[in-house]
């Protein structure tokens, strides 16, 4: 992990940029795709200084990177990652996005924000994220505060998996991204699915030995091929 300086506690002094993408790590991250944007140069840094560990997939225009990330997810089962910056960059991305809410794709969309002291005031491409893509996303939120980048990166992806899969949405003030904070990591994410009550599956065991002829109807996302060969 990136390092600025050590302290007396044993955390390491990191800018919310460092910190931001130690966590993509820990989550398993190894492809993002983007648009590079000034509004998140501090995290493009961080990312280059994890360049053999993250591949960066730099893309010409933002509603690819996010039409990719959607793939990537559709295909591992694991959140497609997507940087974005602020205004026109995160409103390219929304098709993305929306594609992947229908399609029911854990998706992380990273996007730029203007500064802290600038928001509510028109400032250049300012736009309010929560209100733009609350009815794209499961959740969408913005970090205000670096030292809890680590506690919403984790909700982000346990959002993005968890249930019904889909698009979450961070918003990354720039200003944020460059304070420097000593904060631990969070733990990588994990998967908790639910599963029919062992009574249910025995009923339906019953049922289906007792049809001449049974139907099933399958809906829901998340069916890749090897779901379909398991049913």
């Amino acid at each position: 992990m990136s390092a600025t300086a050590s302290s007396s506690n044993g955390l390491v002094r990191r800018t919310g940029g460092q910190v931001l993408i130690d966590q993509l790590r820990i989550h398993g991250v190894d492809h993002i795709f983007g648009v590079p944007g000034e509004s998140y140069l501090a995290a493009l840094n961080a990312l280059y200084d994890q360049r053999n560990a993250i591949k960066f997939v730099i893309c010409r225009q933002e509603g690819g990177a996010a039409n990719m990330a959607e793939a990537y997810g559709k295909l591992t089962g694991k959140p497609g990652i997507c940087f974005v910056t602020r205004g026109p960059g995160a409103t390219n991305a929304s098709i993305g996005v929306h594609t992947a809410f229908q399609d029911s794709t854990p998706m992380v969309i990273l996007v730029g924000q203007v500064a802290r002291e600038q928001e509510e005031r028109e400032a250049f491409q300012e736009i309010d994220y929560r209100r733009m893509f609350g009815p794209l996303t499961k959740w969408s939120a913005q970090i205000e505060d670096a030292r809890r980048i680590p506690e919403l990166v984790s909700q982000a992806f346990h959002r993005a998996v968890s249930g019904r899969p889909g698009p979450v949405l961070l918003a990354l003030p720039e200003d944020m991204l460059t304070d420097e904070v000593e904060v631990p990591d969070a733990r990588q994410y994990s998967v908790v699915r639910g599963a029919p009550a062992p009574e249910d599956m025995e009923k339906l065991r019953g049922m289906l030995e007792k049809a001449q002829r049974p139907v099933i109807m399958l809906g829901g996302g998340g069916w890749t091929k090897q779901a379909c060969d398991d049913i």
